[in-house]
């Protein structure tokens, strides 16, 4: 009898064991997901800021590119009106030799020389028009391109103070939960420790450790077999999905946790 009572004592202190491991292996899950989850948050920021930087250098490159195109226009605008004036004074000036020519050879020369800086002065104003308008579609350019720049500045100081302010509220609490971590890892034995450390590596989500949901596991959301799911209930033994490998607990382990 005393036999009995001593072999019922063992598998009751099994059974605890056991439970208390599945515990102690949920309790680690949510802490370390919380530190997942401050990692995150702090991940997607850094990236907010690096597209806004990006997007930034992008737009001041191409304020550069439109200052550079000005200011090559507003040079070439130069050089063509300089050209229409010594074109004008040429003309001009072989006028005058005409009035002074003494055959029709040197008058038709002369002439051939006035309709060749004329038709020059039309290409030069026929340029200058064309680097006008050019210029004024680059300035219209210019000056959506400045205000939206002055919006991205703004809006990157933004994202900065943001990502500041949160890296200085989770710095605190990751490192509380960092230690809340190990003080959970210390609970578990090595070898169970590894595989959960493991499965979680492996994971997408980093969840090796889930709860049966409508009768599947609640990471790869396959259906389990009814008897793993009255194994699982039980309590007796450790149990993982055998489509992901995620250990698997039932509703009872996380009511024992919140009650915890």
């Amino acid at each position: 009898m005393e036999d009995n009572n001593l072999k019922n004592h063992n598998v009751e202190e099994q059974e605890i064991t056991v439970e208390r491991k599945l515990i102690e292996l949920y309790t680690l899950q949510q802490v370390d997901s919380k530190i997942d989850k401050i990692r995150i948050i702090r991940g997607e920021l850094p990236l907010e800021v690096q597209d806004l930087e990006d997007e930034i250098a992008g737009m001041e490159t191409r304020i550069t590119k439109y200052d550079e195109e000005l200011e090559k226009f507003a040079k070439d605008i130069v050089d063509y009106k300089t050209k229409i004036k010594e074109a004008t004074y040429l003309i001009k000036k072989y006028e005058e030799q005409q009035n002074n020519v003494r055959n029709n050879r040197e008058y038709e020369s002369l002439t051939k020389e006035i309709e060749y800086q004329s038709l020059d002065i039309q290409l030069c104003e026929k340029r200058i028009n064309d680097c006008t308008k050019k210029s004024e579609l680059i300035k219209i350019s210019l000056g959506e391109t400045n205000a939206r720049l002055e919006e991205r500045r703004s809006d990157l100081e933004l994202k900065k103070n943001e990502l500041s302010s949160i890296v200085e509220e989770t710095e605190k609490e990751e490192a509380e939960l960092m230690q809340r971590s190990k003080e959970s890892e210390q609970l578990i034995e090595e070898r169970l420790l590894t595989a959960y450390k493991r499965i979680r590596k492996n994971a997408r989500n980093g969840l090796a450790v889930v709860q049966i949901e409508r009768d599947a596991c609640g990471g790869c959301f396959n259906k389990i077999p009814p008897q793993h799911q009255l194994d699982i209930c039980m309590h007796k033994k450790i149990i993982v999905c055998e489509y992901c490998g995620r250990i698997l607990i039932d509703k009872g382990i996380v009511e024992m946790y919140n009650n915890d």
